[in-house]
């Protein structure tokens, strides 16, 4: 029985939904990437990971040209690390607990691409060199132990109707991300507008 209607037990959430799942759930997870599941992670030039450490789970975005997570073999994935804003929250997850998820997105494609796995994080000057870009190297190279994979259906992203052209947000209806630090910047040492000005030179100089 759920208590203040909130579920409160796995008996209480399978009694919800449909149980079991349908076997096409089922079927389409493997154990490795099979050729149809690498078309997917070699289209993709956007993928979500997801880790956990003892401060709690974390979610961060990356990206580049598609084909930027290569297949090793059908068991491993490889991906790079780009310069970002160094809090390696999701790097420091992976080295005390190497538990990881990936979430493929490919522009106008409704179906996405999951990986569960456990990573583990690489500096070898040969690794890193298969990921060069604009004659910069990555700083380390995640590599995943594929577990688990599976496509996920298009009902999210119709839902969204994420790829519309019709649904897409005009920019200047957000706050920007000097408006959000300045807000943020309790010292008030940061100024929104001289940063945001700034910001496009600096993001293709600093890119890679």
């Amino acid at each position: 029985m759920q208590s203040n209607g909130w579920i409160g037990s796995e008996a209480e959430l399978e009694a919800l939904y449909e149980m079991p799942p349908r076997r096409r759930a089922i079927l389409k997870e493997i154990d490795h990437i099979s050729d149809h599941y690498r078309a997917f992670i070699d289209a993709a030039p956007f993928v979500v990971l997801a880790t956990v450490g003892p401060e709690g789970l974390d979610c961060s975005p990356r990206g580049d040209p598609a084909g930027f997570v290569q297949v090793q073999d059908p068991k491993t994935v490889l991906l790079p690390d780009r310069r970002g804003n160094n809090r390696l929250d999701s790097l420091r997850n992976i080295v005390r607990d190497p538990r990881v998820s990936l979430l493929f997105l490919i522009p106008g494609v409704g179906e996405t691409l999951r990986i569960n796995g456990r990573g583990r994080i690489g500096t070898d000057p040969e690794l890193l060199a298969r990921f060069e870009i604009r004659g910069q190297l990555p700083r380390s190279v995640l590599s995943v132990a594929v577990d688990r994979v599976y496509i996920q259906c298009p009902k999210a992203l119709v839902r969204s109707r994420l790829w519309r052209p019709e649904t897409r947000v005009p920019r200047d209806s957000l706050p920007t991300l000097g408006e959000i630090m300045e807000a943020l910047d309790t010292e008030g040492e940061f100024e929104a507008k001289s940063w945001d000005r700034a910001y496009s030179a600096e993001l293709e100089k600093t890119i890679y």
